[in-house]
């Protein structure tokens, strides 16, 4: 599949992104775990790319077999409520 610029950008976004799945890269764009790899490693500087290795590589957060929740969106028990468009004070 030949990806346009602003999927690029997408999908190096989502790549990044530590809650995103790379099931979710892949339903959306249909690009493999390898393939991201592959096109991340193409678009960016070699240090880039080997922080985003680091920091990706074991992390449970990025494959959908290893989460600890399976349903819904995680939550994070300290996040506020957001009530009419602006965040409740603390």
């Amino acid at each position: 599949m030949k990806l346009n610029t602003i999927q690029v950008d997408r999908v190096i976004e989502m790549a990044w992104e530590d809650r995103t799945t790379f099931e979710a890269i892949y339903f959306q764009f249909k690009l493999k775990e390898q393939d991201v790899i592959c096109l991340m490693r193409q678009e960016m500087k070699p240090s880039s790319f080997k922080m985003w290795r680091k920091r990706v590589q074991g992390r449970k957060t990025k494959h959908e077999k290893l989460r600890s929740f399976n349903e819904g969106r995680f939550k994070c028990s300290r996040q506020k409520q957001i009530t009419q468009n602006s965040i409740s004070k603390r």
